[in-house]
């Protein structure tokens, strides 16, 4: 949704979060968010999804059933390989056969045991990432106007993707071996240290060596990875724009322009990357060393002691496996946490679009308005002016009059005079700064927003068209409709007939913002969307100016049908559409500086016949004249 063509940017809103709440940080923490904060508090952004974790309680039991199973089945294997070295070899064929039919079971558990905790943490990331994209697309569609004022939609759909791709992840895959990792590292340390706790000193003294490292280098591992997620979605946001606006970018010959743009913006989200991959591998590899060192040295204590009698050969063996294990289980998290930190950047921003509060709400104590809707609009001493406009003059300016029920009235005055404006304070997509406008008796702010924007029905200028069927367009808005209301919606917009001739019909699918329609076509099938709403209250909003004037002979008729028994207002540059009107507000600087009929105003020589004699000089005369 575009601002109004005379609206400047919108004011900022108020950040707070209405299902999960994000914790407070000062500006200052949010500048450089991983300085100075212990290794939870920079993975706190992942608990913000723990709501949508508890909601699988199911699958989350099921993860961590097979995740224990797995891990126990694993630390198992050691016990087994060093009673086969030290009794094996001397208990005969049979005694060997009974051991590695048990190690070959235990390798049929550890393997369905891998496959269910495979499946439920993965099925746990998927289900998660759909509710979340589902509650974000849903809290961005009731943000205000302002919001879209100030953001690039490609960023926004950005987050909603790659974000949560990243999330996804974090919780399914990631978090799974975050813990099987955890598990065996503690139960690997506790089973060196029942097996030898002398040699196991060693391989204990190395994991604050490795631990430091990867909670220092932790930080600017999130950091970069949240500067390469910020730099993808500006080269997302660049060719959401480009891919829409193709027809303009191939009619002036600037796809060298745009694609050297969009290749700087992703050269800039790669060499993001880049940094946050050296600092990933940097970390791996001083983790390895570290780990392969104990090894090794724990195989040079350990072979001593094997030939001097004080251990057996495999007890080293079944030490050396739990040594393996913790020190490639450390390693690994080490891996873990660097994926942790990158998701916990991404849930980060997701928070921050989360935290985007609607500027424009409901009120707390609603007045309701008339169950018998009459359309009634009054604007009394409206003001208006959009905040980032400093000290230039109000948008609009102690602004009153009154449209009575049924009545049709058009607000006519030059380009930035504030005609859409009243447009959208009436829809209360912002609120005005002084003066009050009622609808029906009933000051707007004090109403349920979804019942008034319920009384309204808006036909645009540029026609909005979605991917999707006939049926689809003109059935948005109006939940349920059947296909005999929506093609009776068509007929009185005399959209039917063209819609009849296409090969599906109504079924017809039209492309991505009804490329495949002519303006004229797009305009009766929002009109057909406004005759299904069956408001009360009809805005259109110069419904007619892109026309040829074949189709605006058409539209004309529809938009005359359409206006039968509802109260209208019409914005107009075209004069000789509006000829018809009860009334003419003309509006400039934010004032209402005439007011009359057509005849009424010409007579009178003002604004409005100056614009009329313009118009009308160079072959736009009205019909009725």
């Amino acid at each position: 949704m575009r601002p109004p063509r005379e609206t400047r940017p919108a004011p900022a809103v108020t950040r707070s979060l209405p299902e999960i709440q994000p914790e407070a940080t000062p500006p200052e923490a949010s500048a450089e968010p991983a300085r100075g904060r212990s290794p939870m508090r920079r993975l706190s952004p992942l608990r913000r999804l723990w709501p949508y974790v508890l909601r699988q309680r199911k699958l989350v039991a099921g993860a961590l059933v097979f995740l224990l199973l797995a891990s126990l089945t694993t630390l198992s294997l050691p016990i087994a390989v060093r009673r086969v070295v030290d009794h094996g070899f001397s208990g005969g064929t049979t005694f060997i056969d009974t051991y590695f039919a048990m190690l070959a079971v235990l390798s049929a558990v550890l393997a369905v045991a891998s496959a269910g905790r495979y499946y439920f943490v993965i099925t746990i990331g998927e289900r998660v990432v759909a509710d979340l994209r589902r509650d974000v697309f849903a809290h961005v569609l009731k943000l205000s106007p302002g919001f879209y004022d100030r953001n690039l939609s490609g960023e926004i759909v950005s987050r909603l993707t790659a974000d949560t791709t990243q999330i996804k992840s974090a919780v399914g895959a990631t978090a799974s071996l975050a813990l099987r990792n955890a598990i065996l590292f503690v139960g690997a340390v506790a089973m060196m240290a029942w097996t030898s706790p002398g040699l196991s000193v060693i391989v204990i003294a190395a994991i604050p060596l490795i631990i430091g490292p990867l909670i220092a280098f932790g930080r600017s591992v999130r950091a970069r990875s949240r500067a390469a997620q910020d730099r993808l979605a500006d080269a997302s946001a660049y060719a959401g724009e480009a891919i829409a606006a193709s027809r303009i970018v191939q009619a002036f010959t600037a796809e060298p322009i745009a694609t050297a743009r969009f290749g700087q913006a992703a050269d800039e989200a790669f060499e993001a990357a880049r940094r946050s991959v050296v600092a990933r591998a940097f970390l791996t590899a001083f983790a390895i060393f570290l780990i392969t060192f104990s090894i090794v040295a724990v195989l040079w204590v350990g072979a001593g002691r094997v030939v001097a009698g004080t251990m057996t050969a495999g007890t080293l063996g079944q030490f050396l496996f739990y040594a393996v294990f913790a020190a490639s289980s450390l390693g690994q998290l080490s891996e873990v946490w660097n994926d942790l930190t990158a998701a916990a950047g991404a849930a980060d921003r997701l928070s921050e679009l989360l935290a985007e509060e609607p500027e424009i709400r409901s009120p707390a104590s609603r007045a309701p308005l008339p169950a018998r809707a009459l359309g009634s609009v009054r604007f009394e001493n409206v003001s208006f002016r959009y905040p980032t406009g400093g000290a230039s003059a109000p948008t609009l300016e102690a602004l009153s009059f009154e449209v009575r029920p049924g009545e049709t009235v058009a607000l006519v005055g030059p380009s930035g005079a504030g005609k859409s404006t009243v447009f959208a304070l009436l829809e209360r997509f912002y609120d005005p700064l002084g003066g009050r406008i009622l609808v029906d008796g009933v000051d707007i702010r004090q109403a349920d927003l979804h019942d008034l924007r319920r009384r309204m029905a808006l036909v645009p200028q540029e026609a909005v068209v979605f991917a999707g069927t006939v049926r689809d367009n003109i059935g948005f808005g109006v939940e349920g409709a059947s296909a005999a209301d929506v093609e009776r919606a068509a007929e009185t917009a005399h959209a039917a007939g063209f819609v009849r001739a296409m090969p599906q019909g109504f079924d017809t699918a039209i492309g991505e913002r009804g490329v495949t329609l002519s303006g004229g076509q797009r305009q009766r099938l929002a009109i057909a969307r406004a005759v299904l709403r069956d408001a009360p209250i009809l805005l259109l909003d110069e419904a007619t100016s892109a026309l040829d004037a074949e189709s605006e002979v058409l539209v004309q008729r529809a938009l005359e049908r359409l206006m039968e028994g509802r109260t209208t207002l019409v914005i107009a540059h075209r004069l000789a559409t509006i000829l018809k009107a009860d009334r003419i507000l003309v509006i400039d600087g934010g004032r209402i500086v005439e007011e009359g009929t057509h005849a009424a105003l010409v007579a009178r020589g003002g604004l409005y016949a100056r614009l009329a004699e313009l118009q009308f000089s160079q072959g736009m005369r009205p019909a009725a004249e």
